[in-house]
C-alpha cells in the first residue's frame, strides 16, 4: 500500500463523499481519483451511489467518481491495520 492508499484509508473507516476526501486530504482531483480507483481494484475499498447504496457492478470512478461515496471493506481494513 503506497503512502497516498495508507493516508487515504485513514479517512475512510466512516462513508465519506469525494469531497469530504477533497477537502480534507487537498489533493487535485486526478490524484483523488487514481488513488481511489487502485484502492477499488484491490478491493480495499467499496463504492457506494448514495450513503446506503452499494453499487454492485464495475464502477467506473475516473469518470464518475465525483458523485460517489466510499468506504473501507474489511479486507481494506485489515491491510491498512496490519501496516
Amino acid at each position: 500500500m503506497s503512502e497516498e492508499e495508507y493516508e487515504m484509508m485513514d479517512e475512510l473507516y466512516f462513508v465519506q463523499p469525494f469531497t469530504y476526501l477533497k477537502e480534507v486530504l487537498n489533493w487535485d482531483d486526478e490524484e483523488l481519483l487514481t488513488t481511489l480507483q487502485g484502492l477499488y481494484n484491490k478491493g480495499l475499498i467499496k463504492c457506494l451511489s448514495e450513503p446506503d447504496e452499494e453499487i454492485f457492478r464495475d464502477a467506473e470512478i475516473l469518470e464518475n467518481g465525483k458523485s460517489y461515496y466510499y468506504l473501507a471493506t474489511k479486507k481494506g481494513l485489515m491491510e491498512h491495520n496490519t501496516l
